[in-house]
């Protein structure tokens, strides 16, 4: 618990070891040129624009930190939502307000009309939508890479916790490093709006290439996130395997010294960004563990089974997919939305209980 002490301290530690900041302000929350909708709005003032659905459970690697040994229980098929029940869901957060879905999984190339579903939420850009991501381990990617800029994909976020292909084979229970290699260099060529390189750090299993994914950003534009080991059921989660963003930042500090730069906070950020002077890209810390970003969350996620889940930590889910094959009207799901919102807490746990409590395998969740 030491080490996680040291993770927490004050954040005027880091200048201490050197990290310059950027002058600027934060961008500012993109609206549609109307007043956000009360039904996104929860009871502590977060307006959620931002919307995540998980659109399979299905996944072609078995990563340690999302997906038990032995599997885990998928749902049937049938109990899953359709494409146009997705299309029709997301529709009304657009029409409510949100501007920003990332599509997720399990692994979202792995379910075959991914393209097709990418062109529907496209058509959602007249009624507000502005950004389409998705979240990818990148193993299927290359071949989709094409379809998906075209559909109307503008970034990706792929999933590399290793840049060794044995220590990949160990991490995944698969292979594959070097397609994923590939795939990101291939979709930086192709010109998506932004290209991140997520990163699950753990103690005794990667920690030491920290310094070598940020050497990504020296002549690519790639924006490598630096996830802290969170808990889900079935990870084998423990205080000993995580490496606070301090303790990285503090690493970093002592290799690059004055060069690096700290960029001024986004709205609703959930990664504090930083940059080596002289870089094309950037590098981030994504601090779920250590230094949580609730107070600004702006996130809700639609799972692939058709639950709604308000906070990624939290246990509490409501069925958008029972009521709709009920035949509930727009007005109905909206108000089913907006009454799960309004339900949402001021924050997660913390961390000593967050470990404890019962959540779903991050496979079934979707980031």
């Amino acid at each position: 618990m030491r080490r996680l002490a040291q993770a927490v301290r004050p954040a005027g530690a880091a200048w201490r070891c050197g990290v310059r900041r950027l002058s600027g302000t934060p961008s500012a929350l993109a609206l549609t040129g109307t007043a956000p909708s009360s039904v996104l709005s929860d009871l502590f003032g977060r307006h959620h624009n931002y919307l995540r659905i998980s659109v399979t459970e299905r996944c072609n690697l078995r990563c340690t930190y999302c997906m038990p040994e032995d599997g885990v229980e998928l749902t049937e098929d049938s109990r899953l939502l359709t494409t146009p029940e997705i299309l029709r869901i997301a529709r009304l957060f657009v029409q409510q307000g949100v501007d920003k879905i990332r599509l997720t999984g399990g692994e979202p190339t792995v379910r075959r009309d991914l393209v097709e579903l990418v062109r529907g939420l496209d058509a959602l850009r007249p009624l507000g939508l502005q950004r389409i991501a998705m979240t990818t381990n990148g193993i299927a990617l290359r071949r989709k890479l094409p379809q998906l800029r075209e559909a109307g994909m503008d970034g990706l976020n792929i999933s590399l916790d290793t840049r060794d292909p044995r220590r990949f084979e160990l991490l995944t229970r698969r292979r594959g490093c070097e397609q994923v290699l590939r795939a990101i260099a291939e979709a930086t060529a192709l010109g998506f709006e932004f290209v991140k390189v997520n990163v699950v750090v753990m103690r005794g299993q990667n920690e030491d290439e920290v310094p070598a994914f940020v050497e990504m950003t020296h002549d690519e534009p790639l924006d490598v996130r630096f996830i802290e080991y969170m808990p889900f059921d079935g990870n084998r989660w423990a205080v000993q395997k995580l490496v606070g963003y301090r303790e990285m930042l503090d690493r970093l500090a002592r290799l690059y010294g004055d060069r690096i730069e700290q960029l001024p906070l986004e709205a609703n950020h959930t990664a504090r960004g930083y940059r080596i002077r002289g870089y094309r890209g950037q590098f981030g810390f994504i601090s779920s563990m250590t230094r949580s970003f609730c107070a600004s969350c702006n996130r809700v996620r639609v799972l692939a089974d058709g639950n709604l889940k308000v906070c990624l930590f939290g246990s509490t889910e409501v069925s958008l997919r029972d009521i709709i094959r009920a035949g509930a009207s727009d007005a109905d799901v909206i108000d089913t939305i907006g009454a799960a919102i309004k339900r949402k807490k001021r924050a997660h746990a913390g961390l000593d209980v967050l470990s404890q409590l019962p959540n779903r395998p991050m496979t079934t969740i979707g980031g």
